[in-house]
């Protein structure tokens, strides 16, 4: 399941795609509806890429709605925010009218997940350890209105061996210039095993535990993509609050050796007071 991702970057590094230098972007449909966020949930608008239309390679950004509505409500809570591979290559349900014609694009610097360790529940952030972008396949849907709105889900696959302790799904990442070209493809208006083939595990990411903070929809701040281990208000700023207090504990202890030192040593002056007047008797005498 991906149920959280992050794209913090400003929009002209969204339009560059680091890491991906042979894919090209024209227009940015709906630009001002995305705001960089490091902390993007479901209902959020977020920008994906797709074919100009179906017949031409142009491809084209445009911010959609996180997460397709199904059913004769389509209520809010009626979403589906992913897409299991395993249905799109099966074509069961309602992904067999989007696999042909409506695949795109979704653009993360990486996805949160949770892991449950006992009665808590860790967040920990996926990206690409070469800094380039995580683009993740996906499917989108336009709706019949006179001013159609547009929505996307996130297609998961089964999570890779280094990433199943984690959790048992992860997203399907196109790793390549020519895996995106390839799932952008809609020429032929038909599915392949060629493109069932790009929705596999993907190995060699980079994964650490961030702020618990993220879990919060709303919530917001660049600290969510740093590893909670380096972080300055994370675990060194907890090691350094105990050695400031440790230092301070020591400091009171000095003080109070030397306060003690101060009331031993007031009976000793009295005492060697006490004998050079005895003394000075003795010589008077």
């Amino acid at each position: 399941m991906c149920g959280r991702y992050a794209l913090g970057l400003q929009r002209a590094e969204i339009r560059a795609l680091p890491g991906y230098p042979n894919i090209e972007i024209g227009e940015w449909a709906n630009e001002t509806d995305f705001m960089p966020r490091y902390n993007i949930a479901p209902n959020s608008q977020a920008p994906v890429i797709r074919r100009r239309d179906a017949s031409s390679p142009d491809l084209q950004m445009q911010t959609m709605r996180w997460g397709i509505p199904y059913g004769k409500v389509r209520a809010k809570s009626q979403q589906a925010i992913n897409a299991c591979s395993e249905n799109i290559m099966e074509g069961a349900g309602m992904w067999n009218k989007y696999r042909n014609t409506n695949r795109c694009v979704v653009v993360s610097q990486g996805y949160y997940e949770w892991q449950t360790k006992g009665k808590e529940k860790l967040p920990h952030f996926t990206k690409h350890g070469d800094g380039k972008v995580m683009l993740m396949a996906g499917l989108y849907h336009v709706s019949d209105e006179t001013n159609p709105n547009y929505f996307f889900a996130i297609i998961t696959t089964n999570a890779s061996p280094s990433l199943s302790w984690l959790h048992d799904r992860q997203p399907a990442i196109l790793k390549s210039d020519a895996d995106v070209t390839k799932w952008l493809d809609t020429s032929s208006y038909a599915w392949s095993t060629e493109l069932g083939k790009l929705l596999r595990p993907t190995e060699g990411l980079l994964c650490y535990q961030v702020p618990k903070e993220v879990g919060k929809v709303g919530a917001e701040s660049p600290a969510f993509v740093q590893p909670v281990s380096t972080r300055k208000d994370g675990i060194e700023a907890i090691f350094a609050k105990q050695r400031t207090k440790q230092e301070g504990k020591n400091e009171g202890i000095k003080r109070k050796r030397s306060l003690t030192s101060s009331v031993q040593s007031e009976p000793d002056r009295k005492e060697d007071e006490s004998r050079k007047t005895e003394c000075k008797k003795l010589k008077v005498e």
